[in-house]
């Protein structure tokens, strides 16, 4: 299977069955991110224990393919990491998609890396950031 192939799959499943789709009882933290660009539009929402621990995260909304599996693939990644790791991770696929990020770096971001060819569309940055952009702003990094 070909990089392309499997960007298209890991992309479809995210998706076409999100596992963080679902609005959340009683969550911490609550933020709507929009992309008026694209018309990508999500409400992100996470529970954090009292050691800055993220102990469930979910999401709903409606957007392109991009968006809605990217908002997936990182609440994959942020379930059971601190507050700390998981904007950490927000920063690795920030210079994924800027084309800075090294192949050790990478390898952090599991699945979500499947989305580094989004760097060479430019009308699509947007959608696969909106997610990761909504989760900085949320915990405090503007």
């Amino acid at each position: 299977m070909d990089t392309k192939e499997l960007y298209r799959e890991i992309l479809n499943e995210h998706n076409i069955n999100p596992t963080h789709k679902a609005d959340m009882d009683q969550p911490t933290f609550c933020l709507e991110g929009v992309n008026p660009s694209c018309g990508d539009q999500i409400t992100l929402q996470m529970k954090l224990d009292d050691k800055g621990v993220i102990r469930d995260a979910s999401f709903i909304g409606s957007g392109c393919a991009i968006s809605q599996a990217s908002v997936d693939m990182m609440a994959d990644l942020v379930i059971g990491k601190t507050k700390e790791e998981a904007l950490k991770l927000a920063d690795i696929f920030d210079r994924m998609i800027k084309g800075q990020v090294t192949e050790e770096e990478l390898e952090n971001l599991d699945e979500a890396a499947a989305l580094q060819d989004i760097s060479h569309m430019p009308a699509r940055v947007k959608c696969a950031m909106l997610g990761w952009r909504t989760m900085k702003e949320m915990l405090g990094v503007k």
